[in-house]
């Protein structure tokens, strides 16, 4: 197949690609490197990609539109280019809108019409369903942040380019994913680093909050598998074991063998409380369950981190 893949520079696009090589399709990569984290960063997830033959990467901006070359031939599209996390975008409103509703919307329009298109993968997040993202994909839609808010809107763009020009679709909400390379700026990047090197944590809320997490190969796995989906369905995509913060604060300690040192701080707005994906749907249509238990997980971060410092 030929694949394209948005925001392949990052944690699960990077991963994506690797595997989607492995399995001798060719990937055209798409980022455009936004400074939410350094480019740096993006730069090391794609070193091991960037010299492969049948890996192109280009540099663009999808908001400002798409080339009509990048996307001629595409058989699979994976849509994961995105501004993510919810605190910065009460803050930054008018990125979050840009780079995660108008880059979409410009995708869709590139795509219209394709003769060879087969999926669009939409890469969305259990940020839609609000601070309590525990269930299946019956859940009412609450998002409590601009940044589920543009998630969701998204989502919808997806769905009226299906039902009005044929774009065949899937909606894939990831929750909670972890593994290798995981951006700097999410809590168990920072837990790790801070408990490998002696400093603080900066927990925020009452560590009760309750994660479904999912590992990195078992959420590619999944996002390949979409590619079989009905078009038009959307899927929750989660790991299924729940823990608490505090949980994985304890599992980290026995996994490195120190103690964590936490700094308590209010809870962030929008934050959410509870999530915990009911993959059910995802089994029912493409047999996909979660194969890397959360301490094994876990186990590989820390060992990649450490790699880091």
């Amino acid at each position: 197949m030929r694949c394209i893949v948005t925001g392949a520079a990052g944690f699960i696009g990077s991963h994506l690609c690797e595997r989607l090589l492995a399995d001798g399709h060719a990937v055209t990569g798409i980022d455009c490197f936004t400074d939410y984290y350094p480019r740096p960063i993006k730069e090391r997830n794609l070193a091991h990609l960037i010299d492969r033959p049948h890996f192109t990467l280009r540099e663009l901006d999808l908001s400002q539109g798409v080339p009509a070359d990048v996307t001629a031939g595409a058989e699979w599209v994976f849509h994961l280019a995105a501004m993510a996390g919810l605190t910065r975008s009460w803050l930054d409103f008018d990125s979050y809108n840009r780079h995660n509703l108008t880059a979409t919307h410009r995708l869709l329009e590139s795509l219209k019409g394709s003769p060879t298109l087969k999926r669009v993968i939409y890469a969305s997040t259990s940020s839609v369903y609000g601070k309590y993202a525990s269930g299946d994909e019956s859940l009412p839609t609450r998002p409590g942040s601009p940044y589920g808010i543009t998630k969701l809107a998204a989502e919808q763009l997806c769905r009226v380019y299906a039902d009005e020009f044929g774009v065949p679709s899937v909606v894939l909400r990831y929750f909670s994913v972890y593994g290798p390379r995981q951006r700097p700026e999410m809590g168990y990047h920072l837990f790790i680093n801070a408990i490998l090197q002696g400093k603080p944590i900066k927990l925020t809320g009452d560590g009760l909050q309750v994660r479904g997490n999912t590992y990195i190969d078992d959420c590619v796995e999944a996002t390949i598998r979409a590619t079989q989906a009905m078009p038009g369905e959307a899927f929750n995509l989660g790991g299924g074991e729940l823990v608490t913060v505090l949980e994985v604060f304890k599992k980290l300690e026995r996994i490195i063998g120190k103690t964590a040192i936490i700094e308590r701080h209010p809870a962030r707005a929008g934050d959410q409380l509870s999530t915990g994906a009911d993959v059910t749907k995802l089994f029912k249509h493409l047999g996909w369950k979660p194969t890397t238990g959360i301490d094994e997980g876990l186990a590989k971060q820390v060992e990649w981190q450490k790699t880091l410092l």
